[in-house]
């Protein structure tokens, strides 16, 4: 803050996590576990979709040829 004013009285914009119910900590839980299986989800498909590009563009090769 402006003016070296001490931080001990500015309040968490969270609550703090002794304080909330098992409801609100269950729900917290879900939450982050969700938010890394799709962080960890747009990883693994961010590292395979050159991948499947490229399967998808030879299978339609193949088909394409195979007609002919």
């Amino acid at each position: 803050m402006l003016g070296g004013e001490s931080h001990a009285f500015a309040m968490s914009l969270l609550p703090r996590w002794r304080f909330m119910s098992e409801q609100s900590r269950a729900l917290v839980v879900r939450t982050a576990i969700s938010a890394v299986a799709v962080l960890l989800a747009a990883l693994v498909l961010r590292a395979l979709l050159p991948w499947v590009v490229l399967l998808l563009f030879g299978w339609l090769a193949w088909q394409v040829f195979r007609r002919r």
